[in-house]
C-alpha cells in the first residue's frame, strides 16, 4: 500500500534531510509544508525526488498539519517532524504493516528518544513519551490548535516496534528561542479559550514544576541534562503565565 511522508517545517535544515533518508525507500511520496523557511530547507528538500515542496504561511500548528493532511494521496501517513529520524526497526515494522493487507491497527503509536546536549533523556517526563504518527489516512486528524495540538482518533491504538530519535534542539540558544515562540503561541491560544491567571500562579506554578520534574519524576537521574530541562520547564511556566497576564492587560 502507498505511503505519504508528512512534514510541516520551517528552517529545518539541521535534520530534515537525515530524516527524508532515513524513510525515502519505503516512501511513495514525501510531502512538505514549508512556513517560508529563510535557510537552506527547500534546497535539501527538493533534492529529494520524492519530495513535493509546498510554501504556505503558518497559520498554526493544527491547521498547518491537516493542510499537510490533505495533500497526501497515499493509503497510509507517516507524520514527522523535521528533526525527527525513525531507526530501522521502525522503518522494517512500517514496511511490514504497508505489505500486510489487513493489519491489527489503523493508527499507530511510536515511542520517541528525545536527545538534548547530546545525551537521551530518560527522566523528568522526556524518557516515556509515545506519539500518534503512524495511521491509515481517514482515521485520524490534529485538532485545530494554534500550538500544542493533539491527535484525534475514534481507533484503538497499536504500538509501533522501533523508535523516533528526537534531535531536540541545536543549542541552548535555539532551545530559549523556542521557548519564547511556543509560549507567545500558548499564551494566545489560552486566552482565546478564555483563560486567566492570578499573580499567585505566575509566582509560584514555576517552582512548582520545577520540583515535579527535578524530583518526583527524577529528572535529577539526567544529570545537568535533567537539571536543564527542569530549570527551562519551570522558565516556560512562568514566561507562559506572565504573557497571559501581559496579553490580558493590554488587550
Amino acid at each position: 500500500m502507498k505511503l505519504s511522508v508528512c512534514y510541516i517545517v520551517f528552517n529545518g535544515e539541521r535534520i530534515i534531510g537525515k530524516s527524508i533518508g532515513s524513510v525515502y525507500d519505503i516512501a511513495d511520496e514525501i510531502i512538505v509544508v514549508d512556513s517560508f523557511s529563510t535557510d537552506k530547507t527547500e534546497e535539501i528538500c527538493t533534492g529529494f525526488s520524492k519530495v513535493k515542496f509546498i510554501q504556505k504561511k503558518f497559520e498554526g500548528f493544527g491547521s498547518q498539519k491537516n493542510y499537510t493532511l490533505a495533500q497526501a494521496s497515499g493509503e497510509w501517513i507517516l507524520f514527522l517532524d523535521s528533526d525527527e529520524v525513525p531507526d530501522a526497526t521502525a522503518v522494517q515494522a512500517i514496511k511490514d504493516i504497508l505489505n500486510n493487507s489487513n493489519p491489527p491497527y489503523k493508527v499507530y503509536h511510536i515511542h520517541f528518544n528525545n536527545i538534548l546536549l547530546n545525551k537521551t533523556i530518560k527522566y523528568g517526563g522526556w524518557g516515556n513519551v509515545w506519539r500518534e504518527r503512524f495511521f491509515k489516512k481517514g482515521h485520524g486528524k490534529y485538532s485545530d490548535d494554534l500550538v500544542h495540538e493533539s491527535f484525534i482518533t475514534q481507533d484503538k491504538i497499536g504500538k509501533l516496534p522501533g523508535n523516533i530519535d528526537h534531535y531536540t534542539y541545536k543549542s541552548i540558544a535555539h532551545h530559549v528561542e523556542k521557548i519564547n515562540s511556543y509560549t507567545q503561541l500558548m499564551a494566545e491560544k489560552k486566552v482565546a479559550n478564555g483563560k486567566k491567571v492570578s499573580m499567585i500562579k505566575v509566582i509560584f506554578s514555576p517552582f512548582f514544576d520545577f520540583i515535579k520534574t527535578y524530583f518526583f519524576k527524577l529528572g535529577f537521574l539526567d544529570g545537568i541534562a535533567g537539571f536543564y530541562i527542569s530549570i527551562s520547564g519551570a522558565f516556560y511556566t512562568f514566561l507562559k503565565y506572565i504573557k497571559i497576564n501581559e496579553i490580558l492587560r493590554f488587550k
